[in-house]
């Protein structure tokens, strides 16, 4: 179950969440537009497919747990997401994720440092 802070955002954007959480790639994936960009440290990933290799890699290489923040709605359709991520590597890391999204499918995400 989402917390709290989660509950005002779009269905597609808590499915998202909590398929990552379980590290449910597919399903993460599957919330993501056919042409959807995430960015992450810097790096594009394109379509469904690209982002589902990048979450494959990034739940190989990484375990951590999420504590959401904050959610807070910027416009028609973006939403700004904090979470703190805290695992197998140095120090704790506070994250925003920017979701856009459209047509019932998140179409982009940015995740950047607080």
């Amino acid at each position: 179950m989402l917390s709290s802070p989660l509950a005002q955002l779009p269905g597609v954007v808590r499915t998202y969440l909590g398929a990552h959480t379980r590290h449910d790639a597919p399903a993460a994936a599957a919330c993501f537009a056919p042409d959807a960009v995430v960015v992450d440290d810097g790096t594009s990933h394109r379509g469904r497919a690209g982002i589902g290799d990048w979450l494959d890699r990034s739940s190989a290489e990484y375990t951590c747990t999420t504590t959401p923040l904050g959610a807070e709605r910027r416009g028609d359709r973006t939403w700004h997401v904090t979470q703190r991520i805290e695992g197998n590597f140095p120090g704790v890391a506070n994250l925003c994720f920017v979701f856009t999204v459209g047509n019932g499918h998140i179409t982009s995400l940015v995740i950047s440092p607080v």
